[in-house]
């Protein structure tokens, strides 16, 4: 269910720009987005760091929560 949204929200198949805005604000939670704007931005654009600091800074974001979330969920035990 995720995977399919994340896939057609993310401006892979559809331009981010043509959404509704109900439909972008979406679009903005799943890290999809980003990767596809960043890659866009490095091989179309040839952008510098600094224009993609916003995907990245997301990116980063998003990083650093799955980390969170897998580390308070193992549990080491020895048996």
């Amino acid at each position: 269910f995720l995977l399919l949204t994340s896939i057609l929200l993310s401006g892979f198949i559809f331009p981010y720009e043509g959404m509704p805005s109900a439909a972008q604000y979406i679009a903005e939670t799943f890290p999809a987005t980003h990767f596809i704007r960043l890659i866009c931005r490095i091989i179309l654009r040839d952008a510098e760091v600094f224009d993609m600091s916003y995907d990245m800074l997301w990116l980063l974001i998003f990083t650093m929560l799955g980390l969170m979330l897998a580390a308070f969920r193992f549990k080491k035990t020895l048996d």
